[in-house]
C-alpha cells in the first residue's frame, strides 16, 4: 500500500466522558493510509500544524463504523482513544470505509504470516536443540509417549551445563598441550644457548692459552 489520502475533519473522544467529541483540527486536514516498512505495520496518519493528530496502527480486530451519512469512527486501544472523521460527502465516507477494510485485511494476513513464521521457527528450534544436545553427549533422545513421567524428563539446563563443561575441559587440555609445546621449545632454546656458551668459553680459553704463549715468547 502506498501513501493514499483523503480530507476530513478529525475528532477524538473526550477522555473524561468517553461520550463527547473534541475537535482535533479546526478545518479539514489530510488523512493518509500509510505502510510503515520499518515496522511492517499499516497506519492512518494525519498531521495538523506541527503535530500528529492521528497516528493509529491498524490491527486485524479494528472496525470502522459509520455513525451517520458523513461521519465514521474507530477505536484504537494502543492510543487509548477513539478517532472520528467527518467527511464532506457520503461518497468520501464510503471510500474511506472500504479502504479501511482492505487495509485491515492486509494487516490480518501480515499478522498470520508473522505468526506462521514464528511457529515454524519455534518448531525448528524445539526439534534441532534436543538433537544437537543428544549428538554432543552421545546419548539417545528421550521420548514421552504415555504422558508425564519424572524419570523421562531431562533437564535441558543440565545438558547445556554438561556440554559447556566438556568444552571447557577440551579448551584446558588444548591450552595444556600448547603450554607443553611452549615449554619444550623454551627447553630446546636454552639447551642451544648453553651449547653456544660452552663453545664460546672453549674458544676464549684457547685464545687465553695462545696469548700466554705469545706473551712468554716476547718476554724471553
Amino acid at each position: 500500500i502506498g501513501l493514499e489520502y483523503t480530507r476530513a475533519h478529525v475528532f477524538q473522544i473526550d477522555p473524561a466522558t468517553k461520550r463527547n467529541w473534541i475537535p482535533a483540527s479546526k478545518h479539514a486536514v489530510t488523512v493518509s493510509f500509510f505502510y510503515d516498512a520499518n515496522r511492517h505495520a499499516y497506519r492512518i496518519i494525519s498531521v495538523g500544524g506541527t503535530k500528529a493528530i492521528i497516528n493509529s496502527t491498524i490491527s486485524h480486530n479494528m472496525t470502522f463504523t459509520k455513525t451517520s451519512q458523513k461521519f465514521g469512527q474507530w477505536a484504537d486501544s494502543r492510543a487509548n482513544t477513539v478517532y472520528g472523521l467527518g467527511f464532506a460527502t457520503e461518497q468520501q465516507l464510503h471510500q474511506f470505509a472500504e479502504r479501511f477494510k482492505e487495509v485491515r485485511e492486509a494487516a490480518r494476513l501480515a499478522r498470520e504470516k508473522s505468526q506462521d513464521k514464528m511457529e515454524l521457527s519455534n518448531a525448528a528450534l524445539s526439534i534441532a536443540a534436543p538433537q544437537d544436545l543428544t549428538d554432543e553427549l552421545q546419548s539417545p533422545p528421550v521420548m514421552c509417549v504415555n504422558g508425564p513421567d519424572d524419570k523421562l524428563f531431562r533437564s535441558q539446563s543440565a545438558d547445556i551445563t554438561l556440554s559447556s563443561e566438556k568444552e571447557r575441559i577440551k579448551k584446558m587440555l588444548s591450552e595444556g598441550s600448547i603450554c607443553e609445546m611452549n615449554l619444550e621449545s623454551e627447553l630446546f632454546t636454552l639447551q642451544d644457548s648453553n651449547a653456544k656458551l660452552v663453545a664460546a668459553l672453549h674458544e676464549a680459553n684457547a685464545n687465553v692459552e695462545q696469548w700466554k704463549k705469545q706473551l712468554a715468547a716476547i718476554t724471553v
